[in-house]
Order: C-alpha cells, then structure tokens, then sequence
C-alpha cells in the first residue's frame, strides 16, 4: 500500500482536531481536558521546531555563502531578494485597500456590536499591551531597526528566537569572513557547518514524523479557545473581506511563478503545502522556518545558496500577508468609527505598512503592533485606537493563522523566483528520514 503523502497525513490530523475541538466543546470538562490532556503535545512540537530554527539558519546560510566562492554572486542574490519582497508586501498591501474600499465591510456595522466588542476587548491586557508597545516603537529613531540588526554578542543573539536577524547578520558576516580567507583555512570550519547543516535537517524529518498528531493538538486547542460564536457572526464580513484578500494574493504568487520561473502553480503548491498546513495550525512564520526551508530544498529544488538567505530574511521582513491584513484592518476601523480617509489617507497606509512590516519585524505580536502603527499614521484619534483594536481582537487568530499561511508561501515563492533568476533552480531531490538507517538483522 502506498504510503499517504505527508500533506493529506497533516490534513487528516487537522480535520479530526476541528471535529474533536467541537465535539470537546458540548462536554462542560472538555475545555479544560483539552488544555491540560491535548494542548501540551502541541506546544511541544512548536518548541521543537524553535529548538532547530537558529541552529539551520547558521549552519545553512553560513553553508550557502562560503558554496558561492565570490561575493558578487551573494550581491545579487541579497538585492533581487529584497527587491522582490519588498514588491509583493505593496502588491498586498494594495490588494487589501482595493477589496475592503469596495466592499465596505465597516459600513453596516452596527453601534450596539461596536459596544459589546469594546465592553470586552478595550481594556484586555493583550490589546492595552499592543498600544503600549507600538508607543515605544514609535518613539525610537527610525534607522533603530539598523542598530538592533548587530548583535553585540553572537551567543547572546542565538539564545533568543527573537533576535533571528542579528544571528543572520552574524551567520552572513561570518560566511563572507569564510570567503576572503585561503580556502584551506576556512575548510575545517566549511566542514563542520556543512555537517551541522545535513545533522540539522535530519532533525526536521524526524520532527515531522509528529506533525499529524501535533496540528491534531494544535486545532482542537485553537477551536476550544475560540471566542463566542456571536462575536464572530457580527464580524464575518470584516474577516471574508481578509480571506478574499489573502486568496487574491496567493493566485499573484502563482500567476509570478507561472510567468518568472515557468513553474506550474500545482507543482508549488504540492510541494509547500506541509509548510503551509504546520503555519495555518502554528500562526508563526519563525516556527515553521525549518520546515519551509526542507520544502522548498527538497521538493522545490531550490539550491541551498539561494534558499539560506532567502528564507530566514522573509521570515523576519517579509510579512504580504500581515501586511494585506493591516491595510483591510485599517480601513475596516475607520469605516466602522465614522473615521473619514481620503486618498492621501490610503497612501499613507501603504507606505507605514511597508515600512512596519520592515521594521517592526522582531516585534512580539508584530501584526497588532504594527496596526497601531497604521491607525495612528492616518491620525485616528488616541483614544479610538483601544476600540478599534477591540473591534477586531475577536477573530484576530483564526485571521492570524490565515495570514501566516500567505507569509510562508510569499517566502516560499521568492526563493523559487530568485533561484530561477541566479540560475539555481534544479530538479528536487528528497531526502527521507530513514534514508541512511539500516536496522541489525538478526542472526
């Protein structure tokens, strides 16, 4: 019997956890077994894959620069990356403006909704917290984001996920170093990352072994947690208004990889979609990282020169789907507060997402923080913003975890478009995880 691809295995897991969320849900104990019994395996597997994410950033992109043997090739590979991104996040934040002007998602909110969200929402820790964060964000100087990028001590950047980008400052300052000295001096240490590098995504394989089970702890936890089906009706509009966006934005991927690199969007969709399932069940682009970067290695053939640098940068600047939210969040806000934008207005949140989604990237909860960062932009009173950020705090995780699905594959389709670009973009090659295991036989 042939085994079941990967993919459908973490389709199933997801399934059956929704149906054993709601079915835990009519038991008055449900949610709380769910939360001690459940939930824990879950966390688990996300620890795992944060254990491995700064080991395989590392070792893989110290590995890809110093495979270059000149630096001009890493030039081109860092300025068609950022150019690219930076593209697709206006493509999304435009995207976003476009449906949520049209659609008006804000207008038939009733005042009594309004009301009921802010009685609930407005003075939550976790939405006055974003208010304050986004204040001391806006308060530092703009080039900030520039000096946090250098990490002062290298170990130190390495023991936080958070500071993912001083580790790849660290990881491409150390490749380069590996390139301008003789390579019989830096083959010792080209050694050891390449091994770390090959032990590391042995790992992944043998984590995603799990992963079924995991997005099976993962949603029955998400559907336990969820907030009160009325909440949720009164916003529906607002939240298709955000799916439609975000479905417009990956048939854009699709119709560059089509055109760019002469892919077939079925193709990169076959081949990504563990990564996009483990995002949609994670809500994190840095969790999924080492999952992202095993795809599109492995099944996408996208070299590891490209895929090192490509990957973990998107997975700290790169936010299309995040970005596409704010500019729909925005205006829904507006919208629904009575809050007049004209077009200078919408402008003005195409350029502040745009520069958010760079520069708030190592922020926790980046996606709220950096809308507040928008709404204050387009000058929505102060003391609107806590109801604003109420209005939409109720389905702001299932839209997160949607949203994070458009961020992996606008990495994932980056990296594909930047290979073909620099010409490393070869047949795929997979590697299982039982490939060099040979179990003793028994005499």
């Amino acid at each position: 019997m042939k085994k079941l691809a990967l993919h459908w295995q973490i389709m199933i897991g997801m399934v059956l956890g929704i149906l054993f969320g709601f079915a835990m849900g009519f038991w008055g104990s449900g949610k709380q077994f769910v939360l001690d019994w459940i939930a824990p395996f879950g966390a688990i597997f996300i620890k795992l894959l944060k254990l491995i994410a700064i080991p395989l950033i590392l070792a893989s992109l110290i590995k890809g620069i110093s495979d270059l043997q000149d630096i001009s090739k890493f030039k081109n590979i860092g300025i068609r990356t950022i150019g690219i991104y930076m593209m697709t996040t206006v493509i999304a934040i435009v995207i976003g403006l476009i449906i949520v002007n049209v659609i008006g998602p804000g207008r038939g909110v009733e005042q009594s909704t309004i009301d009921q969200l802010t009685a609930t929402y407005a003075s939550q820790e976790s939405v006055t917290g974003k208010l304050d964060t986004a204040l001391v964000q806006q308060e530092t100087p703009p080039l900030e984001f520039l000096v946090d990028m250098v990490p002062d001590n290298a170990i130190g950047a390495m023991s936080d996920n958070s500071l993912m980008l001083q580790v790849i400052f660290f990881s491409i300052f150390l490749g380069i170093s590996m390139l301008l000295i003789k390579p019989e001096q830096a083959k010792p240490l080209k050694n050891f990352f390449d091994s770390l590098n090959e032990v590391i995504l042995k790992m992944v394989d043998l984590i995603m072994l799990t992963a079924p089970f995991a997005v099976f702890a993962l949603l029955a936890q998400v559907v336990v947690s969820a907030e009160s089906p009325e909440i949720l009706q009164k916003l529906l509009i607002y939240g298709g208004t955000v799916l439609l966006g975000l479905l417009i934005m990956i048939s854009v991927y699709m119709i560059l990889l089509w055109v760019f690199a002469k892919k077939n969007p079925a193709w990169f969709l076959k081949g990504i979609a563990p990564a996009q399932l483990l995002a949609f069940s994670t809500s994190s682009s840095a969790a999924t990282l080492p999952v992202t970067m095993e795809r599109v290695n492995e099944h996408l053939g996208v070299d590891e020169e490209v895929s090192s640098f490509v990957l973990p940068v998107g997975a700290t600047i790169n936010m299309d789907g995040t970005s596409l939210y704010q500019a729909v969040a925005a205006v829904f806000i507006a919208q629904a507060l009575h809050f007049p934008l004209d077009l200078q207005d919408q402008l003005t949140i195409v350029l502040t997402a745009l520069l958010a989604s760079i520069g708030s990237a190592a922020v926790p909860g980046a996606g709220m923080v950096m809308l507040v960062i928008v709404l204050e932009s387009i000058g929505l009173p102060a003391d609107k913003l806590a109801i604003g950020l109420a209005l939409i705090f109720a389905i702001d995780r299932p839209l997160d975890m949607c949203r994070t699905v458009v961020n992996v594959t606008g990495d994932a389709t980056v990296s594909v478009l930047v290979a073909k670009s620099v010409g490393k973009l070869g047949m795929p090659r997979v590697k299982n995880w039982d490939d060099h295991y040979a179990p003793k036989t028994e005499v």
